[in-house]
């Protein structure tokens, strides 16, 4: 049997932080390997030959991004389908509003007392600057803050508070809702998680909400 492949294309080293501990151990049952990518500074014509060799090789990938200053999520992904021209609409995922507002997301209560913060209900238009607010004067830099959140993640906190997070744990990463720990995801099977698959994506369906 071949092997089967995913490549997470991330923006940059929080990113990575992020995807390495939160989500890649979500989609080890479903591929052989899950590789990330870094793609901020890489030239596109780079970018392009690697989606093509994917593409070749029938492997799976996801592009991930921050909405950051376009006015939706179609307007984002129309600048990522600008940079790389063999980037596919529905292998795109735009995280509303950045990175940072992933992280926060998965805070609950017990989760900010031991960080030491005060977590907002809801995390969709958290952006970088209001991030960096957040961080007590005892921890070292803006990474070391990652860390500890990382150590303290919920995902059934994190897909109550941010829409696009919900939505890419719906689409991109569920084989099986009770696996990764959903609510109300009890009885649901793999069959059962969307109409079909988007280059090898158990469940992704594109008329969904983000989109």
């Amino acid at each position: 049997m071949a092997l089967r492949r995913l490549f997470i294309f991330v923006e940059g080293s929080d990113d990575v932080r992020f995807f390495e501990t939160i989500v890649k151990p979500r989609f080890e049952h479903v591929f052989d390997s899950v590789e990330l990518i870094t793609f901020a500074c890489t030239k596109s014509v780079k970018v392009d030959r690697f989606i093509r060799g994917i593409n070749a090789m029938h492997h799976s990938y996801i592009i991930v991004t921050d909405i950051d200053m376009e006015t939706s999520v179609h307007a984002k992904k129309n600048i990522i389908l600008s940079r790389f021209n063999e980037a596919d609409y529905l292998n795109i995922m735009v995280i509303i509003q950045e990175i940072e507002s992933w992280y926060l997301a998965g805070i609950d209560d017990a989760g900010a007392k031991a960080l030491g913060i005060h977590a907002p209900a809801r995390t969709d238009s958290v952006t970088k600057e209001h991030f960096i607010r957040l961080i007590p004067r005892f921890y070292p830099s803006k990474i070391a803050f990652m860390i500890q959140i990382l150590k303290h993640f919920s995902l059934s906190t994190a897909v109550e508070k941010n829409k696009s997070f919900r939505f890419f744990i719906e689409h991109y990463v569920i084989a099986n809702p009770v696996d990764a720990g959903l609510p109300g995801s009890a009885g649901e099977s793999p069959s059962s998680t969307g109409p079909g698959a988007i280059h090898g994506f158990p469940g992704n369906n594109p008329g969904n909400g983000t989109n």
